[in-house]
């Protein structure tokens, strides 16, 4: 009698899965040899990818092996020209045009290892990106395809009537047959698409799907003319209080100033509860931080109930946390809906390694709220360059920074680096400071702040790239208005673009997260 058949030693697995790093090296072989008269991507190319839409990088593992990929992105369509290049929609490969409030999923490349072919591997990965759509609730799916035959028929047709012929099963194309095999319409014929696409001579067709699944959210598709955003920054007093009640009223108070306002966003300044150790006998300034810890649930009490009593997103400053034995700068993000977010502070002064023992965090967040896309990076910072654009890559349209500087020096690193962020990365930067003293707390004598919002520098913005400033010094508080919408425009057509006009093939940042 016959054993049992083990079936595994014949399985083979084939799984559809988003791209991760350790399969950079073997897509851009597979590349090419699928492409070996084009450009193939570059890693920083890759990595942009999976940082700004994961879900939209696909790839087809068999039995180990990667055999198959797809790239795309999320835009508007129509904010874009009628005969736009690769480039333009690609924003030259990297894709930090990405919107992720966008109608249309725009694929940008599909490929499949030569040895695989003629396995369905393609028809898998289109099914995958309808199913993005799907789940996404997108209208659409846009395709700039490569007609890569027409070299062969150039001097007899037109790229419009080679494209009619393949269309009609006359010419077999193996992007353009293949497209139409899965549903794809013809929208129009592109010219100068792909500069190295020698075999298209350049053309490209734009093909598109629609999703018969897309609920509209609104009854017609409404373009905003406006995204105003209000923030007030709090430039606040550190003076002797008594008690937690003491501080929990004054931060009361700031909040019904914002809320009367109808401010979207409130901004306290770093450390500002160091107030707390007014009232404490501890002199020594690292047991005192330990000692000011323990009011880290108080606090959070405070500012959640706070954010959802006033309907206001408050950035509550920095506060010192003890997390397994180390003492860490945190700023917390209190949403109006009762969430919390945080952000660890990066950068360690000398001044507060040497004195309090903080310790670092190590990861830049950008958190979603009600009014976009928002970072906070804490004072020291803001001085370095590298963390505002990976929050800009990110998606974050405001930077907010508490800040607590002694003297005009300090003060003036932050304030000119903030607006430097705001210009380079073009993006809508915040200041909030303390003023005055406490003499009972030790390394924490003097205060200098001029709390202020700022854009960047271009005719659409204020003229001097300050949306509102406080007077220095003096304990009040600044209300401005910042417009996404015309930040959006401004990334688009400025009169420089920053973002756009970045050098990818000569510089890139690498954010190990």
């Amino acid at each position: 009698m016959s054993s049992e058949i083990d079936v595994s030693k014949f399985e083979k697995k084939m799984i559809i899965r988003e791209i991760q790093e350790k399969d950079f090296t073997s897509i851009i072989q597979m590349q090419k040899i699928c492409f070996p008269n084009m450009e193939p991507w570059e890693y920083s190319h890759l990595k942009s990818h999976i940082d700004i839409f994961p879900e939209g990088q696909i790839c087809v593992e068999y039995d180990g092996e990667v055999i198959g990929s797809c790239s795309s992105l999320i835009i508007n369509f129509d904010e874009y020209d009628d005969q736009h290049t690769w480039d333009e929609i690609t924003d030259n490969g990297y894709i930090t045009n990405h919107d992720s409030e966008g109608y249309n999923l725009y694929g940008i490349e599909i490929m499949v290892h030569p040895s695989y072919r003629r396995m369905k591997i393609g028809r898998r990965l289109y099914e995958a990106r309808k199913n993005l759509a799907r789940e996404l609730n997108l209208k659409s799916i846009i395709i700039g395809g490569r007609i890569p035959n027409y070299y062969k028929h150039s001097k007899d047709l037109s790229p419009r009537e080679y494209v009619e012929e393949v269309t009609m099963h006359n010419i077999y194309d193996p992007v353009l047959t293949f497209q139409v095999m899965n549903g794809f319409s013809l929208k129009r014929i592109n010219r100068n698409y792909l500069d190295d696409d020698r075999a298209s001579l350049k053309y490209a067709t734009l093909m598109e799907w629609n999703n018969i699944d897309y609920h509209p959210k609104v009854p017609k598709r409404q373009f905003k003319t406006s995204f105003p955003v209000r923030i007030t920054s709090i430039q606040y007093e550190m003076k002797k209080i008594s008690s937690f009640d003491d501080f929990a009223v004054q931060c009361e108070y700031y909040t019904d100033v914002a809320a009367s306002y109808v401010s979207d966003f409130v901004v306290f300044p770093e450390i500002f509860t160091l107030q707390l150790l007014s009232f404490l006998p501890e002199k020594s300034p690292s047991q005192a931080i330990r000692r000011l810890t323990e009011f880290t649930e108080e606090y959070i009490e405070l500012f959640t109930n706070l954010a959802v009593k006033y309907n206001v997103n408050i950035i509550g400053g920095s506060h010192f946390v003890e997390e397994e034995g180390k003492i860490y700068n945190i700023a917390y993000l209190f949403r109006r809906d009762g969430t919390i977010e945080k952000q660890y502070k990066i950068h360690i002064t000398p001044n507060e390694r040497k004195f309090w023992g903080i310790s670092g965090g190590d990861k830049v967040n950008v958190f979603d709220t009600d009014c976009g896309k928002i970072a906070i990076q804490i004072c020291y910072d803001i001085e370095f360059p590298e963390l505002g654009r990976i929050a800009v890559d990110k998606g974050a349209n405001i930077i907010f920074t508490p800040f607590c500087t002694d003297d005009r020096q300090g003060y003036l690193r932050v304030r000119y680096c903030s607006q430097a962020r705001a210009i380079e990365n073009q993006v809508y930067t915040v200041l909030s400071g303390t003023v005055g003293n406490l003499p009972d707390v030790e390394n924490m004598d003097i205060q200098y702040a001029q709390s202020g919002i700022f854009s960047p520098s271009d005719f659409t913005f204020a003229r001097d790239g300050v949306v509102g400033e406080c007077n220095p010094n003096i304990e009040t508080v600044v209300v401005g208005d910042v417009d996404l919408e015309i930040l959006r425009r401004h990334r688009r057509a400025g009169s420089v673009n920053q973002l756009r006009d970045r050098r990818h093939d000569i510089y890139s940042i690498n954010y190990f997260q």
